[in-house]
């Protein structure tokens, strides 16, 4: 794990926690573009009334707005928790050159249904903060019983 990688995760963790605070699922999302933060977002499925609105899928949205184009191939995407199939597809269209993710998301995860969607030349980082990452899901869903 390099430095970089922590502190972007970090910078996700914080987007997390803002979900949970807002009593959405905590997923937080940061894209990093040339060593610049380019967006931040979390889950607002809840707010927007949108099941499409993870923190991923809003960190495009915002990435491509802020760099004015639709790729995003210089870019990381630094998420909390291993992209769903339907953001690792966002992730794919938008050629994302690196995705780096702090816990495993056994149930629902993008490599448990759909592990060729992302694009040929993405590369990917797991377990960044991962223990941090992990317990903020399962506090979240222990308070939710």
């Amino acid at each position: 794990m390099s430095d970089a990688d922590e502190r972007y995760m970090r910078m996700a963790l914080t987007e997390a926690r803002m979900a949970a605070e807002e009593g959405e699922v905590p997923v937080g999302a940061v894209i990093v573009c040339r060593g610049k933060v380019v967006s931040r977002a979390h889950n607002q499925t809840e707010l927007l009334h949108d099941v499409t609105a993870h923190a991923e899928m809003l960190a495009i949205t915002a990435a491509a707005n802020a760099l004015g184009g639709k790729y995003l191939t210089d870019c990381t995407l630094y998420v909390t928790v291993e992209p769903c199939p339907m953001c690792a597809g966002a992730i794919g269209w938008a050629q994302v050159q690196r995705v780096v993710w702090g816990t495993d998301d056994e149930k629902r995860g993008f490599r448990r249904y759909a592990p060729g969607v992302l694009h040929p030349r993405c590369t990917t980082s797991g377990g960044i903060l991962e223990e941090e990452c992990r317990r903020l899901m399962k506090d979240f869903f222990a308070s939710r019983r």
